[in-house]
């Protein structure tokens, strides 16, 4: 049996910010006052009604613009963690000024200054025009900082972009969670890479990635769906990059066993990491040495592609549709074609600008929080016209769907010469595959 999920077209819903103007004209307070006919005094008193009458619609302006105010604080990993997520927030605080939207870094090494990445988050909240706190990706420790801020200020909207915490947990605190399909993807990406004539697949992660629900739910699927389309299914453990040997050794760690796993696994072999720090050198060792990459976990143009193959795109920073093109045509060059892959919009910026978007439009009346069409909106200002896939999220123990907890996915994006789109938004993913654990 099989189950179509929830599908959201996103279309580019540019949102308008709606500016009132509103103001009352001076009296002409003319030498001749002292003069004045009863005729006069009468236009004068006439006067003085109007501007009383355009006080009251400046008055009214003035709530308007009060109504149609927001602050949003956005919190996400560092350049060097998370480049995408930053540049989203980045993206939304110039679309609506610094005094709408702050903006905060947590540190690299979360899971070592737990406090410090909790506080980080918690200080928004002193903020007394603070009307929103979005947190992505929402690392450990934002259970709870969400908590802690909801026992000071419950008016504030708590939003976990890309949770690592139980969704049980962060769920019970934040108002909504949105997290990148692991069901579904854990899914299609292995049925992508068959389509793609590879064998095998291979799943690089290490223990604290391991222990979070979404990964090693995600593993699970991933066996069975190897075990579907007869492929074997391996998994490798890399450096965590927020322990002691950090980004650099990780990357080092990377570099140097592929080409092993390569010897090892075969050409016909697809790999998989669960870390954004991993993806770079990944990518740059795949198309030297051989083998496929499906996707990056959260997956964009700029995830790992760029660094791999020494572009410079600064100068396109948003546009991500030339972006995507100066991409492939380098993979192309470095006989990738057809081996490496992408979503054509940047997941983490999306989520960080699209979440804050759907923030502003709940505060300001204009979209319900926990609708799907509504977030798709918000999301599709910052992906215009790419195909989105969504549902919410269910709990395999129990098959209950949570009402504040989604899970999304893009297109995949095969480059190549054509590129094209491997229609993964339109594939009806098994049933059972929800219940997997």
């Amino acid at each position: 049996m099989k189950r179509k999920i929830v599908s959201a077209l996103l279309v580019c819903a540019m949102a308008v910010v709606m500016c009132a103007c509103g103001g009352a004209p001076g009296a002409d307070a003319g030498s001749g006052a002292d003069t004045a006919t009863d005729e006069e005094h009468t236009e004068t008193t006439g006067s003085v009604s109007d501007k009383a009458a355009t006080d009251e619609t400046a008055k009214e302006t003035d709530e308007s613009e009060k109504s149609d105010s927001f602050r949003i604080g956005i919190v996400t990993g560092s350049y060097a963690q998370s480049e995408d997520d930053r540049r989203g927030a980045e993206a939304f605080q110039e679309k609506y000024g610094a005094d709408n939207v702050t903006l905060a870094v947590y540190p690299d090494n979360f899971t070592e200054e737990a406090e410090t990445t909790i506080q980080t988050i918690v200080n928004l909240a002193d903020d007394p025009e603070m009307k929103a706190v979005i947190v992505n990706q929402a690392v450990d420790g934002t259970t709870e900082a969400f908590r802690r801020i909801k026992e000071k200020r419950p008016d504030i909207l708590c939003i976990a972009g890309e949770a690592y915490e139980d969704f049980s947990e962060i769920g019970e605190v934040s108002d909504l969670v949105v997290n990148s399909d692991f069901v579904a993807r854990g899914y299609l990406m292995i049925r992508t890479a068959h389509e793609l004539g590879c064998d095998t697949f291979v799943h690089i992660s290490f223990p604290r990635h391991l222990d979070y629900e979404t990964v090693s739910r995600q593993v699970a699927i991933m066996r069975v769906a190897c075990e579907e389309f007869g492929m074997n299914f391996e998994m490798e453990t890399a450096p965590d990059p927020t322990t002691e040997v950090g980004v650099p050794g990780a990357q080092q760690y990377i570099t140097e066993h592929v080409p092993e796993w390569v010897d090892r696994y075969g050409q016909n072999t697809a790999y998989f990491c669960t870390n954004d720090a991993h993806t770079e050198p990944l990518i740059r060792a795949l198309m030297k040495y051989g083998g496929y990459f499906i996707e990056a976990d959260l997956p964009s143009p700029l995830m790992g592609y760029p660094g791999a193959l020494d572009l410079d795109l600064t100068e396109d920073a948003g546009d991500f549709e030339k972006i995507t093109s100066k991409i492939e045509d380098e993979v192309v060059k470095k006989g990738g074609a057809g081996r490496f892959g992408t979503w054509t919009y940047s997941y983490g910026y999306t989520v960080s600008a699209g979440l804050a978007e759907h923030a502003r439009n709940v505060i300001l009346g204009q979209s319900e929080l926990n609708d799907i069409n509504d977030l798709a909106k918000a999301y599709g200002v910052f992906s215009p016209g790419a195909e989105w896939n969504g549902s919410n999220y269910t709990d395999a123990e129990t098959g209950k769907k949570s009402d504040n907890t989604f899970l999304i996915y893009q297109d995949t994006y095969i480059f190549g010469d054509p590129g094209y789109y491997i229609g993964d938004t339109k594939v009806e993913v098994p049933e059972e595959y929800f219940t997997i654990q």
